[in-house]
């Protein structure tokens, strides 16, 4: 399993509109970034995801998991762009701010930490782990 991280503005797209698709998910649809469709498209079915809001939150505030492959994004003409469907799974106890993350020596390395407008990152094992128990998380 990976784990990985889909960023989004809650005036756009919120935590709140994920969980309302219920078990059916939604398409991760709109993403013009090659490095974050090339992410995608190394997602597997049944990996799992922190949903972030961007822009004034900054925060994890909950948890996802891929529920469809990369396919072509129902947003554009263009063959180039692919997305993935990602479900809700369970709310983020405490949020996990980027404030938080930057202060922890632990995840110096996270893409979020240092690329922080990339809207579709990976996340690694440790990472996930550290996240999830500052987050109160259990999986």
């Amino acid at each position: 399993m990976a784990y990985w991280l889909f960023k989004s503005e809650p005036g756009a797209w919120s935590w709140d509109d994920q969980v309302a698709k219920g078990a059916a998910g939604e398409e991760w649809d709109g993403v013009r970034n090659y490095q974050a469709r090339n992410n995608m498209r190394a997602m597997k079915v049944g990996d799992l995801g922190f949903f972030y809001h961007s822009i004034d939150e900054k925060s994890v505030v909950g948890v996802v998991e891929v529920s469809a492959p990369s396919a072509p994004d129902s947003t554009t003409d263009d063959p180039r762009w692919e997305c993935v469907h990602i479900r809700a799974v369970a709310p983020m106890p405490k949020p996990v701010t980027l404030e938080m993350c930057k202060a922890d020596e632990r995840l110096k390395d996270m893409v979020l930490v240092n690329n922080s407008r990339l809207s579709v990152q990976p996340v690694t094992a440790e990472e996930w782990r550290v996240v999830c128990e500052l987050g109160g998380y259990e999986p």
